[in-house]
C-alpha cells in the first residue's frame, strides 16, 4: 500500500479550501464469482477480503446460491446475457485494476469472461478454480474444465487451487503430503498461468498450513500456523481476493501472495469470535476492524 509522506506544509496551507474535496485514491479490485447467501464465502466473501485489505471491490455475480454454515441447497446460474451486461457495466466505468475469478457455473460463462478479460486487459487476474465441493464432488463438468483450462487460465497471473482441484486440473491424484503437493509442480506449470498457489489446507494433519507457490523458474513453500478451528467456510475465497487486493495496490506477486497468506491466517486465528451459523462459520475478515489488516 503506498505510503503517505510525513513532510508537512507550512501551517498556513493545511487547511483544505471548501471547493475542493479530499480524494483517496483507492484501487478497484473486481470479484467476478457467485453469491452465498449465508454471507461466508463467494461474492460476499471477497467483498468483505477486498475491502478489509484496503481496496474497493466491485462484483460480477455468475451464480446465487442458497446456502448457509451448513451447506447448499440450491444454485441459480445467471443468464448469459446478465453476466455480459455486469461485465461491460463495471469495466467501461471503473478503473479495475485487479480481477478475482470464483465460481464459474459452465462453460459458456467461461468463455464469456475470457473474452471480456481479453477485451478490457485488466492489469491482474487472479483465478480460484472453484470446482469441488467439500465433500468432494465436482462442481464443474469435465468440458467445463477443460474450458477453464484452455480459455482462461493461461490469462492468469496466478491460479490458487487447493489440492483436490488441483488433482482435477492435472488428472493426478489428490497429494496426501507435502512430497507429493511437490510432484505436482511440472503439471500445474504447464496449465500456463505466470504462477500457482497450490493450498496445502487439506493436509490436516500437519501441524502447519503450508502453501507450494510455484513460479516459472522456483518454488517456495509458504507456511502457517495451523489453528483448530470449524470456522473455515470462505477461505479459498478469501485469500484469492486478499491476493488480488494486494497485487492491486501495487505490491509484487510474491509480496502480494505472502500478505494475502497473513491475512487469510489472522482470519482463521479470530474466527472463533465470530457465532454465525449451526455449522462450519465464516473466518473473520474484519478481526482488526474496518480498515488496515497489516
Amino acid at each position: 500500500m503506498t505510503q503517505q509522506s510525513n513532510t508537512q506544509a507550512p501551517l498556513k496551507n493545511t487547511q483544505t479550501p471548501q471547493n475542493q474535496s479530499s480524494v483517496v485514491n483507492t484501487p478497484i479490485v473486481l470479484t467476478i464469482a457467485g453469491s452465498d447467501s449465508g454471507g461466508g464465502a463467494g461474492i460476499q466473501a471477497d467483498i468483505k477480503a477486498m475491502s478489509a485489505t484496503g481496496s474497493f471491490a466491485c462484483s460480477v455475480i455468475t451464480a446465487i446460491t442458497s446456502q448457509n454454515t451448513q451447506g447448499v441447497s440450491a444454485i441459480f446460474p445467471i443468464p448469459l446475457e446478465h453476466v455480459v451486461s455486469q461485465l461491460d457495466a463495471v469495466f467501461t466505468d471503473l478503473n479495475i485494476v485487479a480481477v478475482k475469478v470464483g465460481m464459474l457455473a459452465d462453460s459458456e460463462i467461461i468463455k464469456v469472461v475470457a473474452d471480456k478479460i481479453k477485451q478490457y486487459q485488466p492489469k491482474h487476474l487472479v483465478i480460484d478454480p472453484v470446482m469441488v465441493a467439500t465433500s468432494g464432488d465436482l462442481l464443474l463438468e469435465n468440458s467445463a474444465i477443460t474450458t477453464l483450462k484452455q480459455e482462461l487460465i493461461p490469462l492468469a497471473d496466478i491460479i490458487t487451487p487447493n489440492l483436490p482441484e488441483g488433482a482435477a486440473l492435472t488428472g493426478k491424484a489428490v497429494p496426501e503430503s507435502e512430497a507429493e503437493m511437490q510432484d505436482m509442480i511440472e503439471d500445474l506449470r504447464a496449465l500456463g498461468a505466470k504462477a500457482v498457489l497450490l493450498k496445502g489446507g487439506h493436509l490436516e494433519k500437519d501441524e502447519n498450513s503450508n502453501d507450494l507457490l510455484i513460479l516459472p523458474t522456483a518454488s517456495a513453500v509458504i507456511t502457517a500456523k495451523r489453528f483448530p478451528t470449524k470456522n473455515t467456510h470462505g477461505t479459498g475465497c478469501t485469500l484469492s481476493s486478499a491476493i488480488a487486493s494486494f497485487l492491486a495496490q501495487g505490491n509484487t506477486l510474491p509480496e502480494a501472495v505472502d500478505l494475502g497468506k497473513q491475512y487469510i491466517s489472522r482470519a482463521i486465528a479470530h474466527a472463533d469470535e465470530l457465532k454465525v451459523g449451526q455449522g462450519h462459520g465464516p473466518v473473520n475478515h474484519f478481526f482488526a476492524g474496518h480498515g488496515n489488516v497489516r
